[in-house]
This record gives C-alpha cells, structure tokens and sequence, in this order.
C-alpha cells in the first residue's frame, strides 16, 4: 500500500518536474492552481474510496454489491460535475488570484482535466474495493500503470510538442482511462466471485434506492461525512495554493514544488492507514477487541517510524531533491527558504492518517468530520488571519497547527473510544 500512495502524487509530481524545467515559472504557476483546483473538485468525492474500503471490509461477503452502487454514485457524480463546473472555470480561475500570465494556463488546464471527472471518481470506488477485500497488489499495478502513462505522456506531449499545460492535462485524462480500464479487467480476472455477485446482485433487480433503500442509505450516511471532511481538507490546501498566488509567481511554484513533497509524504504514511482500514474493518465484523488492539498497536510503531524516516530522507537529501523539480534560480532559493516546515510536518501529521485508517474500518465516519472542522475552522484559519503580516512563513505556521489540530483531536477519539470499549 505504501508503494501504491506513493505513486498517487506522482502523477501531479511529474507535471511539476516537467514544467519547472520549461524557461519561465508562468507554466508551473497555472498547473499549480489547476492541479489545487481539480484536486479539490475530485477529492471532495474521496470518499467514494474510503466509504466502499470501510463497508467492504465489514461485509459478509465480496463486497460486490457495494461496488456496484459505489461505481453508480461516482459515474452519476462525475457527470454532475463536469456539467456544473465547466461554466465556473474562469471564476474559479480569478477566485484564486491567479496572475495574469498564469490564468490562461490554469483555465485550458482545467478545461481539458474535467473530461476525465467520471472515470477519475469510478478508480476511486474500484480501489476502495479492493483495498476493502485486502487485495493490495491490484491497486498497486493499476496506479503504477496509470502513472508510468502519465509520465510517458508527459514527456511526449510537454517536451515533445511543446503542449504546455495542455500537454500536463491530456496525459493525466489518459492516465485516468488507462486506469479504469486496467482496474475492470484485474477486477474480472482476480476476483470472478464478486463479478459473479454482482450479476445475481442486479438479476434480484434490488440495486435502485427505491427498491432497497437501506443499503444506499448507509451509504450516504457514511459518505457525507466524509464528504464534508474532505471539503474541509481540500479547502485548506486549496486556500493555500490560493494566499501563495497572492505572493507572486515565485513563492507560489516555490509552494507547489513542497507541496508536491508534502503530498508525497501523505500518501506514502498512509499507506499503513490503508491497510489498517481492512484489517480494523474485519476486526469490527468479528468482535474481536484483541485483533483490533494488536492491528492499530502494529500499524501505530511502523507509521512512526516511517515518519522518522521520511524526516530523516528529507533533511539529508535536500540538495539533490529540490533541484530535481526546478533549475530556476529563483523558485529554487524560495524552496529552499521554507524547506524546514516541510520536514517537520511528517512527525506531526503521522496521526491524522493513521487514525484516519482506524476509523474508516470501524465506520466511525463522524469523529473524523469534527475533527476536521475543528483543525479547519478554529485553527487554521483564525492562525492564518492573525499571521496574515508574516506572509509566506504565516501560512506555512497556519499549516503545521492545522495538521497539529487533526492529530490531536483524532488522539483524544481514539483514547476515549478505546477506554470505553466503543470501538465493538
């Protein structure tokens, strides 16, 4: 799972290499906000792979029948999404504070990232299957296909036919097609039982919320929280990117670049996060207090140290990882500058995804909603207002205690829920 996440970023991680490489940082710029922006509109629909990876692991059986009405949701979901936010986009665009070099970047960007909206959220729903059934080499291949595209695509389009931001766009739609269509066909290859689950699923003509209302309800009642939770999230890093526009091309491919780290370090944590969500799932389904406590003990002391390493990779490989995404003198001594707050962050974050992983098993979806409120509402943003003079170094404080924040109340969750046996 952790070489799996780790190629997640690497997709918006390769544009970004690419691009800061091109003669001016106005090509970064536009990725940068178009990448945030397509971040936030498709991730808020994450969960669409943390609800199936929950309601799979707790299942009796395959899973399949909620896989079926997970791929319904996203498709349904993704078509709303490409209709309502194509007319928004030079709103969305001005909304943050895009320069005007960069604008006309990050809107073709936009334009051409939305066509793969419905494919982007069914991948979600396939591997939350398949995360749910713990089957963690499917999704491995599927990302690491999807990704080896992108990069070929990448290199032909940007550096090949000098595309630009067009070029970046067109190979992460392709990258999402070749994706779904990869998943599909390792679905039908490795796991026929729930193919087979699936056609008695939709012969019984029992799929329609009006014909078995109760499954799709627990359905959305697990994803609107996480709905809002990830809003919340994505708001934050989106607002981010947005104050970093404000601060000119500079900081804001500066920010991109650690960013791209950040979200690096992200995925690779919560690859232990991912597993514990199948195997907390089928704690939950069993009863078994024993299971859950050696799972969340186990995957707690390897995440930590993971996290230490991580810190430790960052702080010795500086000079050779920032130059890797840049050679422009400029962004490359701004990256430099606030490379610090990067290497901390690890430590303090660690806790956020790994409990995330614990209470997506045990379908405890509405103390992860609180706790990002809370880290989003009361913390970050009143931090950010009142850091508002120290610019850049403000907003990066503003990020350390939110992720502080979300640590910390998810601790508190988990502490009285253990103590009082809540989690059975």
């Amino acid at each position: 799972m952790i070489v799996s996440n780790i190629t997640v970023p690497l997709l918006g991680a390769v544009d970004t290499a690419v691009l800061g490489h091109l003669p001016s940082a106005e090509y970064l710029s536009g990725v940068a906000i178009g990448a945030s922006v397509i971040s936030m509109l498709l991730w808020a629909f994450g969960f669409l792979r943390m609800g199936t990876t929950g309601l799979v692991a707790r299942s009796v059986d395959s899973g399949a029948a909620w896989l079926l009405r997970a791929l319904g949701l996203a498709f349904a979901l993704g078509i709303l999404l490409l209709l309502l936010a194509s007319p928004l986009l030079p709103l969305i665009t001005q909304g943050m504070n895009a320069s005007a070099d960069a604008a006309p970047h990050a809107h073709s960007y936009l334009q051409i990232r939305l066509l793969s909206a419905p494919l982007a959220l069914a991948n979600f729903a396939l591997l939350g299957f398949f995360i749910g059934r713990g089957d963690s080499r499917t999704p491995l291949a599927i990302l690491v296909a999807a990704n080896l595209l992108n990069i070929l695509l990448d290199l032909v389009l940007i550096l090949g036919l000098d595309m630009g931001a067009r070029g970046a766009a067109w190979a992460s739609v392709c990258a999402d097609l070749g994706g779904f269509i990869l998943g599909w066909r390792l679905l039908v290859t490795r796991h026929p039982a729930a193919l087979e689950e699936i056609g008695k699923f939709r012969a019984a003509r029992n799929f329609w919320p009006w014909q078995q209302a109760a499954p799709w309800m627990e359905l959305l009642r697990i994803n609107s929280d996480l709905f809002v939770r990830t809003c919340l999230l994505l708001f934050t890093l989106t607002f981010f990117t947005a104050q970093s526009a404000g601060q000119g091309d500079t900081l804001l491919a500066a920010n991109a670049i650690l960013l791209q780290l950040l979200m690096m370090t992200s995925y690779a944590l919560d690859g232990f996060a991912h597993a514990t969500e199948a195997l907390v799932g089928r704690a939950v389904r069993a009863r078994s207090a024993p299971q859950f406590q050696r799972t969340t003990t186990a995957a707690g002391v390897l995440a930590l140290g993971s996290a230490l390493l991580i810190t430790l990779i960052l702080l010795l490989g500086k000079d050779w990882i920032l130059p890797l995404f840049t050679d422009i003198p400029a962004v490359l001594a701004a990256s430099d500058a606030y490379y610090p707050w990067l290497c901390a962050l690890p430590l303090v974050a660690v806790w956020s995804y790994q409990l995330d992983g614990v209470f997506i098993g045990a379908g405890k979806s509405r103390q992860m909603r609180d706790t990002m409120f809370i880290a989003t509402v009361i913390v970050f943003l009143p931090c950010w207002w009142f850091t508002r003079q120290y610019n850049n170094a403000g907003i990066w404080f503003s990020l350390f205690l939110w992720f502080g924040a979300r640590s910390s109340g998810l601790l508190v969750y988990f502490y009285i829920y253990t103590n009082k046996k809540y989690w059975m």
